[in-house]
């Protein structure tokens, strides 16, 4: 294992970066790892600063060494920092499908005791029925979140369902959380209540 550090950054300098990559949104659902990793670092905070070249130095590498180790054991295990730079966070897989479609793999993959495909497929059907009926428009690369929000600010009413539908969706997908009937029955209820609802299409002019 080969393991440069690009620069030499002091110790107080590393710890800033490390922090600023837990703020990363690959950690926000993936708490219990970035809690354990805020608890190396605070401990790597009570760590006395040294003064002097040769200690000085000595502080900084090991700072660095630490924190060089750390993410690429993460990258190793497949955590939330080596998977959130590869895997995409689209909402859609390659390929364009209609809402009926998505709605009907989510059925078939619930009906065979598929919980997680039925999840993930629910959340597209929303967001495909939002799309098609022009109340979102299309837009290709968009996450669960943006999703959420832009359909939230034109169905307000239904604004904390669509959030929660968001963050269900991600944690699923990128969170490793198991999927139970409970998320998907509430997927299942804000699309029979989007489907339900009179939606105004963008740029009518009108309220939602």
């Amino acid at each position: 294992m080969n393991l440069q550090v690009p620069v030499q950054p002091d110790a107080e300098q590393g710890r800033a970066w490390a922090r600023a990559e837990l703020a990363g949104p690959q950690y926000e659902h993936a708490s219990l790892l970035r809690r354990a990793l805020e608890w190396l670092l605070d401990r790597l905070q009570d760590l006395p600063l040294p003064h002097g070249s040769g200690t000085a130095v000595t502080g900084t590498l090991l700072v660095a060494v630490l924190l060089a180790l750390l993410m690429w054991a993460v990258r190793r295990a497949g955590g939330p920092l080596g998977r959130g730079r590869k895997a995409t966070q689209d909402v859609f897989d390659d390929g364009t499908r209609s809402a009926a479609w998505h709605r009907a793999a989510a059925d078939t993959a619930a009906a065979a005791g598929d919980l997680r495909t039925a999840v993930l497929e629910r959340f597209r059907t929303v967001v495909r029925e939002l799309e098609e009926r022009a109340v979102l428009a299309d837009q290709p690369g968009r996450t669960a979140g943006e999703a959420a929000r832009a359909a939230a600010d034109r169905l307000p009413a239904l604004g904390g369902q669509l959030t929660a539908a968001a963050r269900i969706f991600d944690d699923v997908r990128y969170g490793d959380r198991p999927a139970t009937a409970a998320m998907d029955e509430a997927l299942r209820e804000l699309d029979a209540a989007l489907r339900a609802e009179r939606l105004v299409p963008l740029g009518s002019g009108d309220g939602a």
